[in-house]
């Protein structure tokens, strides 16, 4: 995951990610490119090294970091 700080470049409700098997990425809101703070099934890796420098969390937190995003804006 890159460090810095950055803003939102694009949302998506469901995007499957075409470099990885389409592996659904729900309530996805990418950054910097490719990466992405977005929702993952599987919660029990969660705080473990499992993806490719996206930021994965509980599909509750993804919900509501992305309605927050939406409200709020970019910024």
């Amino acid at each position: 995951t890159p460090t810095g700080s950055f803003k939102p470049t694009r949302m998506h409700q469901m995007w499957y990610s075409r470099k990885y098997d389409n592996a659904p990425m729900p309530h996805s809101v990418f950054f910097k490119g490719g990466y992405a703070v977005h929702a993952t099934n599987f919660v029990r890796r969660l705080g473990q090294p499992a993806s490719h420098g996206c930021v994965r969390l509980h599909p509750d937190n993804a919900a509501d970091f992305y309605q927050l995003v939406e409200i709020f804006g970019p910024a």
